[in-house]
């Protein structure tokens, strides 16, 4: 918008790619210093049970050597008792439930419009007035901790 805003004051001393770019540089020092300032309240609150923990246990990644913060083992493979097949079956969908239950509550809430009523990103952000990006976070420690319940599972079941 601002190239817009400005093309008439364009004088043309500089090429047209550089006076758009420094346009872009001022706008992204201006929304830096402005953002600097303001701490989002979701910030300033935090979940039940949430402190900042890792979304994915540290020890599920390498830590030295070349693969340093790779993932230090591959899945494991499937035989013909897939995931899926597990998961169809009434045990795993009530384990998909208990595991979201489980959750605290901004996280449930979060899981439960995405995923469950499949609602888009905008509407969640509207309905339970929160950022973009605060959005992403929630949903995303909701899908960890959800998904590390069913590796829990899955992993059990597997030794039987």
């Amino acid at each position: 918008m601002g190239v817009l805003e400005g093309l008439d004051r364009f004088e043309g001393r500089s090429s047209l790619k550089t006076w758009i770019f420094s346009i872009l540089t001022n706008k992204a020092k201006t929304r830096g210093v402005r953002e600097r300032r303001c701490i989002p309240v979701s910030s300033l609150v935090a979940d039940e049970g949430d402190h900042d923990e890792p979304t994915v246990d540290p020890s599920r990644f390498q830590s030295s050597g070349h693969w340093q913060d790779y993932w230090s083992a591959y899945p494991e493979t499937w035989d013909e008792n897939t995931p899926e097949k597990r998961l169809l079956g009434q045990e795993g969908a009530a384990l998909l439930g208990q595991a979201i239950e489980a959750l605290p509550p901004r996280l449930k809430q979060i899981i439960v419009m995405r995923d469950v009523e499949g609602l888009e990103s905008q509407e969640v952000c509207a309905i339970l007035s929160v950022s973009e990006a605060n959005q992403r976070v929630l949903l995303h420690r909701a899908r960890a901790r959800v998904r590390q319940a069913l590796e829990d599972y899955m992993g059990r079941t597997k030794r039987k």
